[in-house]
């Protein structure tokens, strides 16, 4: 049973979100197997199989072109299974953004069609490791680099575009725009989830629209949100733990899809591999039972809405 009653209050003062179609659902999708190697073509093959059949996805995120030889190894897969790839950009530091953008001018003229778009930055603002303006002389250098067509833009936490740290990026002519929420990472109990990823959604988005002047002229997307399932660690009064994340996938993932709003769930399968992750708070926590499928590619609850 879907519970809209509360998503319904809380956007109806927000009509610009209210859409006839609804939204994309992707996954975010980790280049390396349970043991921390990289994953080859046939890997992806798989994943893409398992993601299809159980929730009718055709379209993933990934955070680096080169490490792994992700690039390589993701695309022609894609074009097997029919999928989709937003292919990522570390511009962190200038050898990875080099590394990546090689790797974005060998693979992408020769897949075009399997490139969804390319995201420069993953929370950079948040980490503050940009500022707006320098973010987007990134953004443009790797942009210089593709051909023309191929989307562009960045990923950051939901608060970085409504608190106008990005606004330079908004203004800049980006393509597409990726905000991510955690109800989870702000300690909010299962119970008050879904209002608190509503509302932080609806502040990023609202201000990309105010600060862009338009409701669609920059395409916008959750870029990542999810729950920790059984074997995750707590976060002060969000419970780790399978039929919670069920919940907020029902609730929280398929409620955003409903009002037409594109969805990245993080993630697609469990990485054991990872070490543990550090919250808002600087508590640690465990980011290796994130996965909506185990790493057997099997199912933890259902994944359709």
């Amino acid at each position: 049973m879907r519970r809209t009653t509360l998503i319904t209050g809380l956007f109806l003062a927000f009509s610009p979100l209210l859409v006839s179609a609804a939204g994309t659902l992707g996954f975010a999708l980790g280049d390396k197997k349970a043991d921390g190697s990289c994953k080859f073509h046939e890997d992806y093959e798989a994943d893409f199989d398992a993601i299809k059949s159980n929730s009718g996805s055709t379209i993933v995120r990934i955070y680096a072109a080169s490490d792994c030889n992700t690039a390589s190894q993701i695309l022609p897969a894609a074009r097997t299974k029919g999928f989709k790839v937003i292919l990522g950009v570390w511009p962190d530091v200038d050898s990875s953004l080099q590394a990546d953008k090689q790797a974005l001018q060998i693979y992408v003229p020769q897949y075009v069609d399997q490139v969804y778009g390319v995201t420069v930055g993953s929370e950079t603002l948040y980490r503050k490791t940009f500022t707006g303006p320098q973010l987007l002389e990134k953004i443009n250098d790797v942009r210089s680099v593709l051909p023309q067509g191929i989307k562009v833009g960045t990923a950051d936490s939901w608060n970085k575009f409504a608190d106008g740290t990005a606004d330079a990026v908004v203004k800049g002519g980006v393509d597409f725009l990726l905000a991510n929420g955690f109800a989870y990472w702000q300690a909010s109990p299962i119970s008050n989830a879904t209002y608190t990823f509503f509302d932080d959604t609806q502040q990023a988005l609202g201000h990309i629209q105010s600060v862009s002047g338009s409701l669609n002229t920059i395409e916008f997307w959750v870029g990542e949100t999810g729950w920790p399932t059984d074997g995750g660690s707590n976060y002060g009064a969000a419970i780790a733990g399978t039929k919670n994340a069920q919940t907020y996938f029902e609730d929280a993932v398929c409620g955003m899809l409903s009002w037409g709003v594109n969805v990245f769930v993080f993630e697609a399968f469990d990485e054991p591999w990872k070490p543990h992750a550090i919250g808002d708070s600087g508590s640690s926590g465990d980011e290796t039972h994130w996965g909506v499928m185990n790493v057997d590619r099997s199912t933890k609850f259902p994944l359709t809405c």
